[in-house]
């Protein structure tokens, strides 16, 4: 039987990782072991036991509990205890996701043992390297023995840096494939729309249950750390908010919470909590975002997962970032780029409250990414 090593290390990824792991369950256990690795690179309460199980997400077989650190110590960690286990357990592959510490170290330790190497959500670029994250997956898709890009756009780019799509022969380090396979949060978004429906009681609980709403998360450093860019973007919201008597629901992470108290003018930070219809929440386990999600009237955020689940659950976004690695959803009119301006992302609130017709063309695939992307990875080990 082959032995697959999955990395994980942030909250996204576990889920991520969940689509990969159930096709391999219901379709393929007889051919493939899979071993996941947690990096433990992000550590979120909310990625207990529980979490695992309210998922169906099998436990990590190991967990480097790396913890936080800067970027080279967290990396040489990460790639030293990786490279231990691949010795231990000697996998026929190695899978990663995304963009993180926690991918890059894996596809250093994996591709320096020859283990080959199969990155998921590859090809995505944002064109600024300023953003750890930009790095990272650019550096990975060059070691990487299959690579597979849930959009065309990403495939494009990977044209653009000189990588045959031809898939000739069988795929290597030195002629690696690339694959367009869909986007597995699509399938995931699919998979746990219907479980959030039954679980989920974030509606009840927040009286939100046939109220218009909107949804912000905001989490990127270059938001929460900048005095200038957060004040921007909470006047915004305080004067759409205000205009329109929607609601707005902000999941916010306790340091996020911290730094809006200490980043914001006292006026801006006591208009925030004084105003009723802002309501400033825990951060939400998967099923309650997915319940936010699908109920919200516009989302407001920095994070390129929520994104793609506005587009999939149908809803408009505004993008608080000067870029989009999701260009598929600006240039359809799904989304607009605002960055941290407050004129442009009042313009950009009003401009989507009021469009009336939005269309939704399949750019991330219909589903069924996670059991391609099995097929391919048991075809290039045997």
């Amino acid at each position: 039987m082959l032995k697959i090593i999955t990395i994980i290390g942030a909250r996204p990824q576990i889920i991520k990782a969940a689509a990969i792991s159930r096709a391999i369950k219901t379709s393929f256990s007889e051919s493939l072991e899979e071993l996941i690795v947690h990096t433990g690179q992000h550590y979120d309460e909310n990625m207990s036991a529980v979490f695992f199980e309210e998922l169906g997400i099998p436990a990590p077989h190991y967990n480097l509990n790396v913890g936080s650190a800067s970027h080279g110590v967290q990396t040489a960690k990460m790639i030293e205890g990786i490279e231990d286990i691949i010795q231990k357990e000697q996998p026929d592959g190695m899978i990663i996701y995304g963009d993180t510490n926690s991918t890059v170290a894996a596809a250093l330790a994996a591709v320096k043992v020859m283990v080959p190497i199969f990155h998921i959500e590859a090809g995505l670029r944002s064109f600024n390297k300023a953003m750890p994250e930009e790095v990272n997956r650019i550096l990975s898709d060059h070691i990487s023995t299959v690579l597979f890009c849930p959009t065309t756009t990403a495939v494009d780019n990977l044209k653009k840096e000189g990588f045959s799509t031809e898939n000739n022969g069988k795929a290597t380090l030195d002629h690696p494939h690339v694959e367009l396979c869909g986007d597995i949060m699509f399938d995931n978004s699919l998979f746990f729309s219907d479980i959030s429906d039954e679980k989920s009681t974030i509606l009840n609980e927040l009286e939100m249950n046939g109220k218009n709403y909107i949804l912000v998360t905001i989490h990127r450093n270059a938001n929460t750390d900048d005095a200038n860019r957060l004040t921007a973007i909470m006047k915004a919201l305080l004067y759409v908010q205000n205009t329109t008597g929607y609601e707005v629901i902000l999941p916010l992470h306790p340091r996020t919470a911290k730094l809006m108290e200490q980043q914001l003018t006292s006026e801006v930070y006591g208009m925030v909590q004084e105003n009723k219809s802002f309501h400033i929440i825990p951060p939400a386990g998967f099923l309650d975002i997915i319940a936010l999600e699908k109920n919200a009237t516009l989302l407001v955020t920095d994070s390129g997962g929520l994104q793609k689940e506005a587009y999939f659950f149908k809803k408009p976004c505004v993008i608080l970032r000067p870029e989009t690695e999701w260009v598929e959803i600006v240039n359809n009119g799904n989304a607009l780029i605002a960055d941290a301006d407050e004129q442009k992302i009042v313009t950009a609130c009003n401009e989507l409250l009021t469009k009336k017709e939005y269309t939704f063309p399949s750019f991330f695939g219909d589903g069924t990414a996670a059991v391609t992307i099995v097929q391919k990875i048991i075809e290039t080990l045997n």
